[in-house]
């Protein structure tokens, strides 16, 4: 039986359950991501209801987890701005309180009037101002938007090609009858990115973030961006999301564990909180290699299935353990890890198979109300005896992060500071199975370099006014590349791992081929409206491959965009 097959003989079991209200997710970039994380470290707790773990976010947990602060924190209607409180919302802050209420109206408490815009478009649109139709009836709410982006850019050291992005769709979230949760989005894209950019799709076959794409205009691509999904609760304390979309587990820039930095993917979700315990089942539906333009084949299927589990040790310290396994039969998936609780090395002995299975642990600790420590231990394959011998043997295959996050630096308001370090042994997430590998659609399921590699990412933002967003990121990273003799490196972790592996020791970080890189951004976005912003970018970036030429983009662009992120090149 197919996945899809399963997952709605799941939805149908569970559908005698329905029960409260059900919500839909915060975009998976969205602008009020930050805030969220923001108000969470001024108060220094985390939250009970800890949707943080994960991402994307819960609209309905982070609307009554933000009123319930909100409350203490402004003592006032949070639509209003005066503040006098041991715990004060800058003007700013107050801003995006107000914005985030705004785009999810459905859950705020009170009357509605508050949201209504002075005056509507043509007197039936915009009745409010973070919404292009928005409808409630007695047992049902509706929401419809359209997303348009279109940036121009300029390559300097590429002045031949035009450089742009041009993306239209629409966006509809809603529920019915105060029992399913649904959200669908369709999106048009044309994009031509800078050269490294269309470098690494003609490598891969694959454009990050996408799946099937086509050719346009030689050397920019055409492809269709859809995602959705409808959420309900199969008990008081477990909520069901099945959908065809991204999700992001852990609290840094990058993740070790399950990166939105792919494809779309169709999934199963169960999240189960009790207490301090969050417990998230995720399971998917991948894809073993990219589509190219020329076939119509049929991509073959394989699967994953993860668990992540996470605690509020004390109100300031949340820590967490994942297991995953990526999996390959012919179009079916393998039942033996739908049991929500039993670890997949078991039900991997059982099968008799040798799935590519991965475990860890992750922690986050909120100090003094202004920073957060947060990191991940990921473990694909782990010998202590080998690591007591030679800490070169190459199946030791580990990956580790550490960051931090700092708000309000030097005491300025809303000028806020992320540092990461990022670090993954050579072979960690490959397997001797390609179709095992911890990939989909020809892209990594976790951190976009693969592995053998060092990473710093650091991240000021800084939001001066309410409108005005000033962002600027830095990423170094040096990484041990395959020689041109042929020679595996364990970087690349489509290729198989026994395939040029030259005996089992010698396998440090970073062997192989040198390789650094440097990806710097500056952006600039004004908010001119709720929801539309105008973008100023800079972006720069050099690359270095043992003894070659460096290759250096440098790119400057200007675009406006309307209920969507921004595009970012962040590799």
């Amino acid at each position: 039986m197919q996945f899809s097959k399963c997952s709605l003989w799941f939805a149908l079991l569970a559908a005698p359950f329905f029960s409260a209200a059900q919500s839909t997710y915060l975009q998976q970039q969205s602008k009020h991501l930050h805030f969220i994380d923001r108000l969470e470290l001024k108060t220094g707790n985390i939250s009970d209801l800890n949707f943080t773990t994960s991402k994307p976010y819960d609209r309905r947990y982070a609307v009554q987890w933000l009123g319930a602060k909100a409350d203490s924190l402004l003592a006032v209607t949070p639509m209003f701005y005066s503040v006098d409180t041991a715990l004060r919302l800058s003007k700013t802050d107050q801003y995006n309180l107000r914005s985030l209420y705004l785009n999810n109206q459905e859950w705020v408490k009170g009357d509605r009037a508050i949201f209504k815009s002075k005056k509507p478009f043509l007197k039936h649109f915009y009745k409010t101002p973070a919404s292009f139709i928005e409808k409630y009836g007695d047992d049902f709410f509706i929401a419809i938007n359209p997303m348009i982006n279109y940036r121009q850019s300029a390559e300097l050291n590429n002045t031949s090609q035009n450089i742009f992005i041009n993306q239209r769709g629409l966006n509809v979230r809603g529920n019915i009858g105060n029992r399913v949760g649904f959200s669908a989005m369709a999106m048009d894209v044309q994009e031509r990115g800078p050269l490294f950019v269309q470098n690494w799709i003609d490598s891969l076959a694959a454009v990050p973030g996408a799946n099937f794409y086509k050719n346009f205009k030689q050397t920019a691509v055409d492809y269709f961006d859809a995602r959705g999904s409808f959420t309900f609760n199969a008990a008081r304390y477990i909520n069901f999301q099945i959908g065809y979309d991204r999700n992001f587990i852990g609290n840094g820039y990058r993740s070790l564990f399950l990166s939105d930095f792919g494809a779309n993917q169709l999934f199963v979700k169960l999240n189960t909180r009790i207490w301090k315990f969050n417990y998230q089942n995720l399971f998917m539906e991948l894809h073993t290699n990219g589509k190219s333009n020329s076939s119509n084949a049929l991509v073959p299927k394989k699967y994953a299935a993860m668990h992540h589990l996470s605690m509020n040790v004390f109100p300031w310290l949340n820590i967490g353990l994942f297991e995953g396994v990526v999996f390959g039969r012919k179009d079916k998936f393998e039942f033996g890890y739908m049991n929500p609780i039993i670890f997949y090395r078991t039900v991997e002995g059982n099968l008799g198979s040798s799935d590519n299975a991965l475990v860890g642990a992750d922690f986050k600790a909120n100090l003094f109300n202004r920073l957060q420590l947060y990191g991940q231990l990921a473990i694909d394959e782990f010998n202590f005896g080998e690591l007591r011998k030679d800490r070169s043997w190459w199946g030791n295959k580990t990956g580790s992060q550490l960051g931090l996050k700092y708000i309000d630096v030097a005491n300025v308001n809303n000028l806020d500071l992320q540092l990461e370090w990022n670090k993954v042994r050579p072979f960690t997430y490959s397997h001797f199975d390609s179709v095992s590998s911890y990939t989909h659609y020809n892209l990594p399921l976790a951190h976009p370099l693969g592995a053998n590699f060092n990473e710093l990412i650091a991240v000021v933002r800084y939001q001066p006014i309410g409108k005005l967003n000033l962002t600027g990121r830095l990423i170094y990273w040096k990484q041990g590349l395959d020689s041109a003799s042929g020679r595996n490196s364990g970087a690349d972790i489509l290729r198989l791992n026994t395939d040029g592996r030259t005996g089992n020791y010698g396998y440090t970080t970073l062997n192989g081929v040198q390789s650094t890189g440097v990806n710097a951004l500056f952006l600039a976005s004004y908010e001119v409206y709720e929801n539309i912003f105008i973008d100023a970018n800079l972006l720069f970036r050099r690359f270095t491959k043992g003894n070659a030429a460096a290759q250096n983009t440098t790119m400057i662009g200007l675009g406006v965009r309307m209920n969507l992120w921004y595009r970012d090149y962040d590799y």
